[in-house]
């Protein structure tokens, strides 16, 4: 059993902070867990805007606090993101969030991420692996 708080985790190696200086990430289970996913406290800033394309994860975001408008680039579609609303990115879809107010979510992602990971110009996410563990 892993038992966690986010207080833990400030200012470890798991409290990230993007290059871009967009959004902070606290990477709550990484996949050195071995548990077939990742789960992150993310808090993107208000005021900016983020472009992401996750080609190698599919990933599900539940808004927690905050208020950003989602992009679907691949459509056009716009959606307002608000406490209590969920939007999953199940088909790797390139995606853009511009942030009215600091906007916190709780960020699940399969394949796992290893903690290390950083959007490169693509907006991507590289696919990482944790060595195996004899």
């Amino acid at each position: 059993m892993i038992v966690r708080s986010f207080k833990d985790i400030e200012g470890t190696e798991r409290h990230v902070k993007a290059a871009s200086g967009t959004w902070e990430s606290k990477r709550i289970v990484l996949a050195r867990e071995r548990v077939g996913f990742s789960l992150h406290e993310t808090v993107l800033y208000a005021g900016t805007v983020t472009s992401m394309w996750y080609a190698n994860h599919v990933e599900a975001v539940v808004c927690t606090e905050g208020d950003a408008e989602l992009t679907d680039e691949e459509t056009g579609e716009k959606y307002r993101i608000t406490p209590g609303t969920m939007y999953l990115l199940d088909g790797h879809e390139r995606h853009t969030l511009r942030v009215a107010e600091d906007f916190r979510c709780l960020c699940v992602f399969n394949p796992p991420v290893t903690g290390r990971e950083d959007h490169d110009e693509n907006g991507v996410y590289p696919l990482l692996t944790e060595p195996d563990h004899a």
